[in-house]
């Protein structure tokens, strides 16, 4: 199961409690505390792996190391050890005062700060103070929650009604093992594939209010978000497809309208299902609307390969910016 929203509480480690001694060594004088060691802090680093966050499905508390107390003879206390947690591409990060997000493999974003360690006394002397007796506690660490979202960045969306052929086909152009059936909702998590550079995402099957919570609702709408280029899959053997697309389109736009402008190409799927007529007359439907469309079927090879002179196209179009 893919874990792509979830709430931990994060704390951070203490910083260490300054020392108060003095220097034992014979004919030596005056104060000799160490400082405490400053407290961990945890830090999120983008890995390519998106069941990263299944880590914390069990285990929401995360808690960094406190810095250990000072202690005589001028020894300072051990820091805690920096705490990194490892987090897909494509997580937005919900701070209570604000958002970040992890774009790349490899990218470090600090989620809380360790407290600092406080001073011994070898800090506080001076000429009219010789012998301090003062110190300093540490400071805490930061701890509040944070919300982990994870939006799935891909170059290329596959969308569709659940059971038109987008794990299919997904298989068939990269080597993505996506589960397929014949039956609705076979899909309940984004397969990824790779194509060439291109990063394909198969997006659950939607239906109509998944923009208000029906089916799988919003779970996976926000898949789409980070998407560069939609495929829009209508099965050949569908009762309306107009409808179909329809009820897709009116989905996204209700989720963020900014979804609609994105380019996007129609697929008539599962176009060995259907006549040769009535595959014309589905056509037909779809040319008025100005954009690119196209009747597919894995079974065909010549069919696979428009597919793949759309997504050569596609790739080329990327490498150019």
């Amino acid at each position: 199961m893919l874990v792509d929203d979830i709430t931990i509480r994060v704390s951070a480690g203490h910083g260490g409690k300054g020392a108060v001694a003095f220097n034992k060594n014979l004919m030596s004088l005056g104060p000799a505390g160490g400082s405490g060691g400053n407290g961990a802090s945890i830090y999120g680093q983008g890995v390519s792996d998106l069941a990263a966050l299944r880590q914390f499905r069990f285990s929401k508390d995360v808690k960094a190391k406190s810095g250990k107390d000072g202690r005589g003879q001028f020894v300072d206390g051990r820091r805690g050890e920096e705490l990194i947690l490892k987090l897909p591409v494509g997580t937005v990060i919900h701070f209570p005062h604000g958002l970040k997000e992890i774009n790349k493999v490899g990218e470090v974003i600090l989620l809380a700060r360790g407290g600092k360690g406080g001073r011994g006394n070898f800090h506080f002397r001076s000429s009219i103070n010789t012998s301090p007796k003062e110190f300093e506690f540490g400071t805490p660490g930061e701890k509040f929650e944070i919300r982990l979202e994870l939006k799935l960045i891909a170059d290329i969306g596959f969308v569709g009604l659940p059971n038109v052929g987008k794990s299919s086909l997904l298989n068939v152009l990269t080597r993505s093992q996506a589960r397929v059936a014949n039956y609705p909702f076979t899909t309940l998590e984004p397969n990824l594939g790779v194509y060439e550079d291109l990063i394909l995402a198969d997006i659950p099957g939607l239906i109509e209010g998944a923009s208000e919570g029906k089916g799988l609702g919003t779970k996976f709408l926000r898949h789409v978000e980070r998407t560069n280029v939609l495929f829009h899959f209508i099965a050949a053997d569908s009762f309306d497809h107009l409808k179909d697309y329809e009820t897709i389109r009116k989905e996204l736009g209700t989720y963020n309208e900014e979804l609609l402008h994105k380019p996007e190409y129609i697929f008539i799927s599962r176009a060995d299902t259907v006549m040769e007529s009535q595959l014309e007359g589905i056509m037909k439907k779809f040319a008025k609307l100005d954009r690119p469309v196209q009747a597919i079927t894995i079974l065909e090879d010549k069919s696979v390969e428009r597919v793949r002179v759309v997504l050569n196209d596609l790739n080329k179009a990327k490498h150019a910016v």
